[in-house]
Parts: structure tokens; C-alpha cells; sequence
């Protein structure tokens, strides 16, 4: 079980030898980028520029060429989040779109920052807000070539703010059963936990609260649960409540 430690501390690339995990909006803002000491991740942003403004306001050729910057000047970039369209009902609210649009533009975006950037380790992601819209989900990406089954990492969206622990559980197993290493943003302890003891497959999990502000309470936490299922990976924030989306 591996962790990707999700703060709003960019500086910890460069002082940290543990996985981090990076918001591209906490990173656009800075002129001189940490050279990292450990793999990482990208955010995209996504939550905050859906959720601000209904809308992305910035496109793939800006983020891409971003991207090109931290992975030069960085280092070390494992890989990125697209630019995706979550699918909870507030989400839905401010775009004042559906989610079978939300789900067209994920795979959309995916398909161009491929196009622009092969090089970019960019990662395809799954949204939807039922199980039938992950399962829609996945057969865009297979109506446009990409086979989610033989990619490394795949994204699993709008799970992080659900109440129900079960309702997670069984969206994981059923996109976990098809044979997905998946990453899910924003997953909370009390869901890793429950995935953690019957998830069948890799799967990487970024909480967005925790108890805690030390990378030891991280380091203590991912030796707990490695015990329970060697092949979960799995990471969460250190702040309480916090959200480096």
C-alpha cells in the first residue's frame, strides 16, 4: 500500500522523500519551482474550477504547456490528473449540464492532452455519479480507442464527497472487477479502510482529510493498513478537512 501525501505545501517537494501530491493550482503561481526528491502527482484543479466557476478557464494547450514546465523544472512528475468534469449534483448545478455531457468532455479532454502531449504521463479518468455512468464512461473511452484495462493508472472521480461508505465501496469493486488500477480523488479514512480489506485490485486512493500535520502520522498510517491488503495504494491529506483539489 502506497500513499500520495496530498498537501497545499509545494515547497515539501523539495524537503520531503515521500510521494506528494500536488494541486496545479497551488503550483501555477510560483516563479521558482522545488526541484522534487520524491515521485509526485498533479492536480489538475479540477474541483475548484468546476465548483468556482462552472467551467475550466484555462485549456489543454495552456495546461500542457504548463505541465512540460513542472516536469522540466520539477522532476520526478509520475503522473498528471486531466482536466475532468466531476459529477455530483452541485457540480451539475453550476455547468448547468448533464452528466452524460460531464462524461463526454472527460473523455474529450483526455483524448486532446494524448493528442498535444504523449509524453506527459496525463492518465485517463472515470466519472459519473452511478455505476451505469462509470460503466458509460468506460465504453466512451473504448468507442475512442483507449482500452482503460492495459493503462497503468486510471482516475475514479466524484467519490470524495459521498456519504455512504457502501455506495463507494461498490462503485470500486464493480470498476475494480474489470481489472482498473485505480486512483480515486479525494477518498476519506473511513472509505480507504472499508475498500482497503476487499478490493481485488491495485488501487490508489488520495484522502482529503486526516488527522494530523506531520508526515510521520502518514508514514504510521500507510504501515497500519499495508498489513490489511498489500496491493491497495493508498494516500490521504495531512490537514483536517482540507482539499488540495
Amino acid at each position: 500500500m502506497i500513499f500520495y501525501l496530498g498537501t497545499h505545501q509545494p515547497a515539501w517537494l523539495g524537503r520531503l522523500d515521500l510521494p506528494l501530491f500536488i494541486s496545479h493550482r497551488r503550483l501555477s503561481g510560483y516563479r521558482s519551482l522545488p526541484v522534487a526528491r520524491f515521485a509526485w502527482a498533479l492536480d489538475s484543479g479540477a474541483f475548484s474550477e468546476l465548483s468556482q466557476f462552472g467551467r475550466w478557464t484555462f485549456g489543454p494547450e495552456l495546461y500542457v504547456a504548463t505541465v512540460r514546465r513542472y516536469a522540466a523544472k520539477i522532476g520526478r512528475l509520475a503522473w498528471v490528473a486531466p482536466q475532468d468534469w466531476m459529477c455530483e449534483p452541485f457540480i451539475l448545478a453550476k455547468t448547468g449540464l448533464s452528466v452524460r455531457y460531464h462524461l463526454h468532455r472527460t473523455v474529450a479532454n483526455y483524448c486532446t492532452l494524448l493528442r498535444l502531449a504523449p509524453e506527459l504521463s496525463f492518465i485517463p479518468v472515470l466519472q459519473g455519479w452511478t455505476v451505469n455512468d462509470y460503466m458509460r464512461c468506460f465504453a466512451m473511452y473504448r468507442a475512442n480507442g483507449i482500452d482503460l484495462t492495459k493503462e497503468a493508472l486510471v482516475g475514479l472521480g466524484s467519490i470524495c464527497r459521498r456519504q455512504s461508505t457502501d455506495e463507494i465501496a461498490h462503485v470500486v469493486m464493480t470498476l475494480a472487477n474489470l481489472g482498473l488500477r485505480l486512483h480515486g480523488f479525494g477518498v476519506k479514512q473511513p472509505a480507504c479502510s472499508a475498500t482497503a480489506s476487499t478490493s481485488r485490485a491495485p488501487t490508489v486512493w488520495r484522502g482529503a482529510s486526516g488527522a494530523g500535520t506531520l508526515p510521520a502520522v502518514h508514514i504510521a498510517h500507510r504501515s497500519a493498513l499495508a498489513a490489511r491488503s498489500p496491493r491497495l495504494i493508498v494516500s490521504r491529506s495531512p490537514w483536517n478537512g482540507a482539499n488540495a483539489c
